[in-house]
Parts: C-alpha cells; sequence; structure tokens
C-alpha cells in the first residue's frame, strides 16, 4: 500500500500555485541551525509486529512515574485520577464528541462545557471563563494578546518567576506580531523589582504564583501599580490544585488569568494533551479568545444551553478575530469537570492541605541533608533545593538508585548559571516511605 499519494506533477503544481520553487522554501523560517542536514538514521520499512518490538524496547529503559517515588514537576504534576474520570469519559458519547459548530444538537457537550466554566472561575476567583485553551502556555501568549487589544499597547513585562516555556511561548508569538517582551531574569528567591518596570508604555505584566521555582506571590502591589498606569496584571499558574489553598488571582485583583489545568482529572500522559484554563473580568469579556458556552431556555422554557461567543470570524475571516483557536480540549476539560465534581469544594480543599503538608515534611527532611538548602520562604506543593553538585548529575544518580527527584533549573534554562539547582515536587501520591528514599538517596549523592 502506498502512504504518499501524490504524484511529482501533483507537488509542482501547489507549489507554483502557492509561489515557492521548493519544499525547502516552506521551512525559510527555521534557523538553519536547526535542520537535519540528513534523515533520520532509522529503518525505511518495517513490519507492525517488527515496529512494536524495537518500541517495547525503547520504552523498557525508562522509569515510568509510577513506577519509583516521584517528585517531578515543574508544570507538569502526577496527582492521583480516581478511575471514575477514566471509566466516565471512554463513553462513546463523550470519546467521540467534538467541538460544537451545530450547538443546537450537541446540548451534553455545551452543559458540561458551562459547568467547567463556572468550575474555573469559582476556582479562580473571576466573573467569567472560556470553554479552555490548548494549555497553559498558549493561553498565557493568548493573554497578552488580548491584553494588548484592550489597552491598544503593545509591551509585556514578564516575571522572572514565569516558567521559561510560558516565556518562550509568549516571546514567540510576540516575535510574529512585532510586540514588545520584556522577560527579567530568572527570579529564584522572588526578590524582583518587577513594579519599577510599570510605565505607561506597558500593555501587561505576567506573574506566576505559586511560581516555577515555588515561591508564592503577593499579586496585589502589582496589580495596583499596573492599574494606575493602565495596563492590566495576568496571573498564571501551572498547578491547579495550589488554588484549593491559596488566595485566588481573583481575589488580588487580576485582570486575567491562565494556567495549567492537568492537575485535575488528567495524567501526565508524557507531556500531553493538557488543557488550558482561562479566566477574566466580565468587561473584557468580548476580548477573550475561544468560546464561552451560556445558559438559557428554549420556546417552551425548558433549560438549554448555547455557544454565548463564538464568532464565525475564528472559524472563516481569521483575519478579523480575536483569536485563531477555535476549538477546546474538549475531553481534558471533561475528565478535569468529573474530578472536580467528584472533589467538590470541601475535597479540592482538602487535596491542597495534604500536598501542602507533603511538601513541609520533605523540606523539613532536607534540612538535615548535608549540601543541601531549601531557598523559599514560602511555597504550596514545590520548592527549590540548592545542592553541592550540579543538580543534573544529582538526577541521574539518583535515577540511578530508584527515585525520579525533580527538575534541574538547567533543563529549564540552561547556560543561566543555575546548574546547582532542582525544583522538587510533593503532591498527594508520595508517600513518609517516598520520602526518606528521596533523603537518603540524596544524602548518598551529595
Amino acid at each position: 500500500m502506498r502512504y504518499l499519494p501524490l504524484t511529482d506533477t501533483d507537488r509542482e503544481d501547489m507549489l507554483a500555485r502557492i509561489g515557492v520553487p521548493d519544499v525547502d522554501a516552506l521551512f525559510s523560517d527555521v534557523p538553519k541551525g536547526k535542520l537535519l542536514k540528513d534523515p533520520l538514521d532509522l529503518p525505511r520499512a518495517k513490519g507492525e509486529l517488527e515496529v512494536e518490538r524495537i518500541l517495547g524496547k525503547m520504552s523498557a529503559r525508562n522509569t515510568a512515574a509510577g513506577a519509583v517515588p516521584f517528585f517531578v514537576g515543574a508544570g507538569a504534576y502526577k496527582h492521583h485520577v480516581p478511575a471514575t474520570v477514566d471509566h466516565l469519559i471512554q463513553r462513546s458519547e463523550f470519546l467521540t464528541s467534538y467541538t460544537p459548530y451545530q450547538p443546537e444538537i450537541a446540548q451534553g457537550t455545551l452543559q458540561y462545557l458551562f459547568e467547567f466554566q463556572t468550575q474555573i472561575a469559582a476556582l479562580t476567583g473571576m466573573e467569567v471563563a472560556n470553554a479552555s485553551m490548548y494549555d497553559g502556555s498558549t493561553g498565557t501568549a493568548e493573554a497578552v494578546l488580548m491584553a494588548h487589544r484592550v489597552t491598544r499597547r503593545r509591551k509585556a513585562v514578564l516575571s522572572g518567576g514565569l516558567h521559561p516555556h510560558y516565556t518562550q511561548v509568549v516571546e514567540t508569538l510576540s516575535e510574529m506580531a512585532s510586540d514588545e517582551v520584556v522577560a527579567l531574569e530568572a527570579d529564584v528567591r522572588a526578590t524582583e523589582d518587577i513594579l519599577s518596570q510599570i510605565d505607561d508604555s506597558v500593555s501587561c505584566v505576567v506573574v506566576q504564583s505559586p511560581d516555577v521555582f515555588g515561591n508564592l506571590r503577593d499579586l496585589r502591589p502589582i496589580a495596583e501599580k499596573a492599574h494606575a498606569h493602565g495596563a492590566l496584571l495576568i496571573a498564571v499558574f501551572t498547578e491547579v490544585v495550589s488554588l484549593g489553598a491559596v488566595v485566588p488571582p481573583g481575589a488580588q485583583d487580576a485582570d486575567i488569568v491562565v494556567g495549567e489545568g492537568q492537575s485535575i482529572g488528567n495524567a501526565l500522559n508524557f507531556g500531553g494533551p493538557y488543557v488550558g484554563l482561562f479566566a477574566a473580568k466580565s468587561k473584557y469579556i468580548r476580548q477573550m479568545p475561544g468560546r464561552l458556552c451560556g445558559e438559557t431556555v428554549d420556546a417552551d422554557g425548558r433549560r438549554g444551553f448555547v455557544l454565548t461567543l463564538s464568532t464565525r470570524e475564528q472559524h472563516i475571516r481569521r483575519d478579523k478575530a480575536t483569536s485563531n483557536i477555535c476549538t477546546n480540549s474538549g475531553l481534558c476539560v471533561l475528565a478535569f469537570t468529573i474530578h472536580m465534581t467528584l472533589l467538590g469544594q470541601a475535597g479540592l480543599s482538602r487535596l491542597a492541605e495534604v500536598n501542602h503538608a507533603n511538601a513541609v515534611k520533605l523540606a523539613d527532611a532536607l534540612a538535615g541533608v548535608k549540601g543541601a538548602e531549601v531557598l523559599n520562604e514560602s511555597f504550596f506543593n514545590e520548592f527549590t533545593v540548592k545542592l553541592a553538585k550540579p543538580a543534573a548529575e544529582v538526577v541521574e544518580a539518583m535515577a540511578a538508585k530508584g527515585v525520579l527527584a525533580g527538575v534541574p533549573v538547567s533543563r529549564l534554562l540552561p547556560g543561566a548559571g543555575l546548574d546547582d539547582l532542582l525544583i522538587v515536587a510533593n503532591t498527594e501520591v508520595n508517600t513518609d516511605e517516598d520520602r526518606a528514599a528521596f533523603v537518603a538517596a540524596l544524602a548518598e549523592v551529595l
């Protein structure tokens, strides 16, 4: 069977139609040093059974997150997902549903999207939430673009505590739009003077709390100065469970709140798919990206759901759109909504308490390890440890002892001179035995 049905003539006709000489011209924006000079060193063809054997051997070289004590976080967290969640989302009516282009026949999909929006608004303390983004990083970039539309300015200030991957996504989209980005240096101890960066030219200030190093941030002074200069505060989070314990961004006068919802209902999944959460003050609702579902009644007074805001420009006249995101992470949203419903407010608060208590136990235990120092004055379930050796080497050595210790900062910020820092996350899945194994392995390695 041929998998490439196009002929050379077909390809030449398409290239001529779009006005480029060859296929390589389509990749002209990619830096030359990033392109492969030769094809990958892979067999040209293998049978299905042979491919399964090869990939099986490769995957067996990995240490699965659930196989050993696991303390990796930095934007993707291992939490317990009840079996009920996976059972329900695999029902055929959920598993096969997609974006409701014809909402009148998608009442079930619209209802759970509406419930999801309600949950996100309550969690973040904001007035309105949309029906999800692709993930936290792209959601943050969309929030910056939204702030530019609202303020009619083109300059964003990014905190040094923002996850580096989120910073990179914002910078990429901003470069394409010729917008200005001021990304502050990595702020390990949350001591940056971000207020001095705010003036009348700034569109928005982007601050993460808990930040990538685990520090909790007080957003109120930043919001106050931003508003005094006509700018917006964009509050970011990567660990949504933290909202069960900390003061929500809405109560700190954030204008836009965006983050990652993977922690609730969604497993690590090798890095995706995830679900971006997006909320804002109601006065900015018409500048929000994505779509919003609303509740209504039909001609007979029966409860129903509709797409309240989803302009056709987002599907057709894209140059007129507020955003070109025209879908939502539907199945991940459903998993989030089911898990959140099972937890309820009391359950989420309890889950957050357990996460924080577990992290405190580990931080306290590390005080007795020579060559290790916890740098945070405050944290939720994640903190940064300064080590006597390069963190990447320590992580590899601890993995060999059966402990996945965390994320070296050098992996997120290579060349930043922070090679001795390790970001450690401790959620409800870790036991006292796991923490003891962490401490013992670290002491041996150091």
